[in-house]
């Protein structure tokens, strides 16, 4: 099942965080990721939105996920990017059509 990674950042050092941009490219394309999008400034439509980029990206299931982020290299360049920005980051299940009426994983 497709898993999707969203990351909330607030920035803390810019130079730090560059640092690990420069290099993510690098390390993601070892993986069978795909970056859906990185943007620093997202629309807020509704409600409070106190984070300065989100990131989202898709992998085939959560064992490449886990193949991505916990590999040597990504350890290696996660550390400028823990020093440079404050991190919330969800693993999400990509939606599944159910096989019967009423099923509760929807919009």
């Amino acid at each position: 099942m497709t898993i999707y990674a969203i990351a909330q950042l607030k920035m803390t050092d810019r130079a730090a965080y560059d640092r690990y941009q420069a290099r993510f490219f690098d390390v993601f394309r070892k993986f069978n990721g795909r970056l859906l999008a990185a943007d620093e400034h997202p629309r807020v439509l509704e409600g409070a939105w106190r984070h300065d980029k989100l990131v989202m990206m898709s992998f085939p299931d959560e064992a490449a996920f886990l193949a991505f982020s916990n590999s040597p290299d990504y350890q290696d360049i996660s550390r400028d990017r823990k020093a440079g920005a404050q991190a919330t980051v969800l693993l999400v299940n990509g939606f599944t059509p159910a096989a019967e009426p009423g099923h509760q994983n929807g919009p």
